[in-house]
């Protein structure tokens, strides 16, 4: 039987050093290169983070799987055992163009249930973090539960993007959503702006095309607090797929599922 308060520790030892390897790298010039698009940004310090977290894991806990995204893990096709979900930096542009507005996010699951989660901003040396049941720490700081917000009340974090023509949404839905509501933000990183929703600076963060390891580690934080992660059709996320995510304080969830995206199509 795991004791995840112990895994709790050990991964916050781990991140920190991580962290401080992270920073030291900026001192050097980064080797950057593309993936699918000359957007999708992957450098040389990306690849040696996941590979640091995938030594310590093999070597400590050789039963378990990890899901990487820069491929350095295991083949997932089901979610039997326990997986670990990295992203060794998310938010790879804000690293490579500001040098800030970055994370690492890992997610820790047993069949298919989060039990672990860790969103840490490096530069700013801020760790959102929670074990399942247990509550969720901002620094070590106990974060209170999410309270409910009114739409016109509402801050959304969201990628403008999605507010022109696009082949994910039709821009229309998200065009109501943000004349109604108080405010929007754009941060960068899926899994900070998680972890601004978590901590209720931001009421819900929206996007379309996510992968497993850029939503796994907020998605058991937000949830920890009593908010809510879907896709945006309020289908349930999955560690196998991409897919859209929304993320929202309890009420207002249903409230923007209701109004503005009852008619959204999931597309691949």
């Amino acid at each position: 039987m795991i004791d995840w308060l112990v895994l709790d520790r050990e991964i916050k030892i781990w991140i920190q050093e991580a962290g401080e390897r992270i920073r030291h790298s900026l001192q050097n010039k980064l080797q950057i290169s593309t993936k699918s698009n000359p957007n999708d940004l992957v450098t040389n310090v990306d690849k040696d983070t996941e590979q640091f977290f995938i030594e310590k894991i093999r070597s400590t806990y050789p039963g378990h799987r990890i899901l990487g995204e820069e491929g350095g893990g295991d083949e997932i096709t089901d979610v039997r055992g326990v997986i670990w979900v990295i992203d060794p930096i998310d938010g790879t542009m804000n690293f490579v163009h500001m040098h800030r507005n970055f994370t690492i996010s890992i997610g820790v699951f047993e069949d298919g249930v989060g039990q672990l989660g860790y969103i840490y901003d490096v530069i700013h040396d801020e760790l959102y973090s929670a074990v399942k049941g247990k509550g969720a720490l901002f620094n070590d700081q106990p974060i209170p539960r999410l309270e409910e917000v009114s739409i016109e009340k509402a801050i959304v974090g969201m990628n403008p993007i999605w507010l022109t023509n696009n082949r994910r949404i039709e821009p229309e839905y998200l065009r109501r959503l943000v004349k109604d509501i108080r405010g929007t933000r754009s941060f960068g990183s899926a899994a900070l702006e998680m972890g601004y929703v978590a901590c209720g600076w931001m009421d819900a963060y929206i996007a379309m095309h996510l992968s497993p390891w850029d939503f796994a580690a907020g998605w058991v934080i937000v949830e920890e607090l009593g908010g809510k992660a879907t896709k945006l059709n309020g289908e349930p996320l999955s560690l196998l797929e991409k897919s859209s995510l929304f993320v929202a304080k309890p009420g207002l969830h249903q409230v923007i599922l209701d109004n503005y995206l009852q008619n959204y199509v999931e597309k691949n």
